[in-house]
């Protein structure tokens, strides 16, 4: 495994990071007219019925994909968009760093992995950013949602590191048969625990639709096509650190679509973030060897 990812993978990297910190943004504004677990069945609705098509074989992976649909889609998205219902996206996008954290020390537990000294110490500066940007967000005490928040980001990180035991499939693949997996669940569990859903459907205008289908098709199927692809390769503590660039890029999108003002103290949060994904992932390269 190379010490360094390579540019193609660190571009991939920034690209997920982007396309899901624009997806709270988005799936803020349409939990206006859906409730917020249904708007994740029908967001993961539109990727099953773009990917199955190319979900291919199974080649022994289905107790694991079963597992990690379960714990990392049905459950996490529940637990995460719940949450984002209950806060402003930027909080919910700043709470789900979590992810980062969790990621990095279940794949410590789990898979051997060992992060080392200076991507925690990178880590620590990075979150030190987001606490500077959260300490400019107003929070009314709504904490079941924070807890719901906590809650998704753990089950996401516990459903990436299951990702890292799938063999013989591509990260496209992966992502076909999580959706396709994932989807029923989800109806099941809007059934369940929400109401109005068909009253939410008729009245949905074609914003709300749009909302979906990005959130189905560019949030879904290509930001977990290039993430799953990035976790086939590489440890999860070398591509998790990257996330840590969602808050800043959610903080973007509530300017440009919210009409949000981003203060002084965000922006500075913003620039510390960056300074700990650096530390983390920018890599001295290794000296030559002197001439005998």
């Amino acid at each position: 495994m190379p010490s360094r990812l390579p540019a193609a993978d660190i571009a991939r990297a920034v690209a997920v990071a982007l396309i899901w910190g624009m997806g709270y943004v988005i799936a803020k504004g349409a939990m206006a007219a859906f409730p917020p677990i249904l708007l994740m069945a029908f967001r993961f609705a539109v990727t099953a019925a773009l990917l199955v098509w190319v979900a291919g074989p199974l080649r022994g992976n289905l107790p694991r994909l079963i597992a990690m649909s379960v714990v990392g889609a049905a459950i996490q998205y529940s637990l995460t968009f719940t949450g984002v219902s209950g806060v402003d996206a930027g909080l919910a996008a700043l709470v789900m760093q979590l992810e980062v954290p969790f990621l990095v020390l279940l794949g410590a537990l789990f898979l051997g992995e060992r992060p080392g000294l200076r991507r925690w110490l990178g880590m620590a500066v990075a979150f030190a950013g987001v606490g500077l940007i959260a300490g400019q967000v107003r929070f009314e005490g709504e904490w079941i949602f924070l807890v719901m928040l906590a809650g998704g980001a753990f089950s996401w990180a516990s459903g990436q590191v299951m990702v890292r035991g799938i063999r013989g499939m591509e990260g496209l693949a992966v992502t076909a048969w999580t959706a396709v997996l994932a989807t029923p669940q989800l109806f099941l569990v809007s059934f369940l625990f929400e109401d109005g859903q068909a009253e939410a459907i008729a009245a949905a205008g074609p914003g709300v639709w749009a909302a979906v289908v990005y959130l189905g098709v560019v949030m879904t199927a290509l930001g977990y096509w290039l993430w799953n692809t990035l976790l086939l390769r590489h440890e999860v503590g070398r591509v998790a650190p990257y996330l840590l660039l969602m808050p800043m890029f959610s903080v973007m999108g509530g300017v440009l679509f919210l009409g949000e003002s981003p203060s002084i103290g965000q922006l500075a949060g913003g620039a510390v973030v960056l300074i700990g994904v650096a530390i983390i992932t920018v890599e001295r390269r290794p000296q030559p060897a002197a001439a005998p």
